[in-house]
């Protein structure tokens, strides 16, 4: 697909910029001003803001609803997640899914790549351009977006953390006092510390010499925060659920028997 940089056109402005204050200095008998700060990057950003899609949708779609599945699973399955007033469960899993998924991909090490979307042709733009009137715009993945989820899944491959790690990890990812609307507050606090004391002490025994490992977990952690939900699902699930919204499919997974 032929792909035209947007990037030329600004470029060219900040040439003539440069050109037009070099001669303006020069005019006015000043020596002109060798300063690298204003010439232009030639790295080119646009390449970054293609909007991308799986290249093979179906298998890794499946992958993907498998760990999605195994996500949920694992909330329900904590007993003091279940002790929560169900409007925190809510709350937690609004904010929570999202990392506790990518988690999932780094445990399985799922890989996969992405292609260009074809450009629409002219009636789809149009069509597209009613519907994106009536309807809250999507986010459309990048190859940006793409590649610092790849980026955050390989600092995970790099750590190669045990299943006891990732579960740990998981717990304090989970309980996030931190998350606006909760109620029990203070007991999630103190589930969120039980879960990292548990993890230091796991870090201990299988890595007793490496003492900055339980700081590399929690960074490596902060970076999950930086993928955002619509990414995600745009990416990995909306192939295979189409319109419906998948907060709501989550929702009825952890509150069904």
């Amino acid at each position: 697909m032929d792909y035209k940089c947007q990037c030329s056109d600004s470029a060219n402005a900040r040439q003539n910029a440069i050109l037009f204050n070099i001669l303006s200095r020069a005019e006015n008998g000043a020596p002109p001003r060798s300063n690298l700060n204003y010439l232009p990057s030639n790295r080119c950003h646009c390449e970054m803001r293609r909007s991308v899609r799986l290249k093979t949708p179906a298998a890794t779609c499946q992958v993907a609803s498998s760990i999605l599945v195994k996500t949920i699973n694992f909330m329900k399955s904590l007993p003091a997640f279940q002790q929560l007033p169900p409007k925190d469960q809510l709350v937690l899993l609004q904010s929570c899914w999202t990392p506790l998924f990518i988690l999932g991909l780094a445990q399985e090490r799922v890989s996969f790549e992405v292609e260009d979307v074809p450009a629409p042709s002219m009636l789809k733009r149009i069509l597209m351009n009613r519907q994106d009137a009536e309807e809250p715009e999507q986010e459309e993945p990048t190859l940006a977006g793409v590649q610092k989820l790849k980026s955050c899944l390989k600092k995970f491959w790099i750590l190669d953390l045990s299943p006891k790690e990732y579960a740990y990890l998981k717990g304090t990812v989970i309980f996030n006092p931190d998350v606006p609307g909760l109620r029990a507050t203070l007991f999630i606090e103190g589930l969120q510390q039980e879960a990292q004391r548990a993890l230091q002490e796991v870090l201990v025994l299988l890595h007793p010499e490496d003492r900055g490992r339980f700081a590399s977990l929690l960074l490596a952690g902060s970076l999950l925060k930086t993928i955002t939900p619509g990414l995600v699902t745009e990416l990995f699930f909306r192939p295979i659920i189409s319109e419906a919204h998948l907060l709501d499919l989550l929702v009825d997974m952890l509150f069904s028997r």
